[in-house]
């Protein structure tokens, strides 16, 4: 009589599904390269169009910077206020403000 710890455990069976990770790794690899893709059309465009209109390049440069960095702050606080919570829209809106006025003092200290 075999003891139950050294039983062989039995294999897997082939079920005709895919893993359950496949899917959502292939949605999160798909939509990090439709981002990118995505993003760099953006820039591109935004950049001709101001280029076109004779905007300086270091103020295309900066607005597209600025907008890039603040739109993910955008996005969370719009969705966090649509979802009925609009105190992290709130604490998002004062924490990134803060957190800037903190870098932007913090960089600009060793200038003085």
């Amino acid at each position: 009589m075999r003891s139950a710890c050294s039983a062989a455990p039995e294999p897997r069976k082939w079920s005709g599904q895919p893993d359950i990770m496949v899917m959502p790794t292939f949605a999160v690899v798909l939509g990090l390269l439709l981002l990118v893709w995505a993003s760099e059309r953006f820039v591109i465009g935004a950049s001709a169009i101001a280029r076109n209109l004779g905007v300086a390049p270091l103020m295309i440069g900066l607005t597209v910077v600025g907008i890039g960095t603040s739109a993910p702050e955008i996005f969370v606080s719009a969705t966090a206020a649509a979802s009925g919570f609009p105190e992290v829209a709130i604490g998002n809106a004062l924490g990134s403000n803060i957190a800037n006025m903190g870098l932007v003092v913090g960089a600009s200290a060793p200038e003085r």
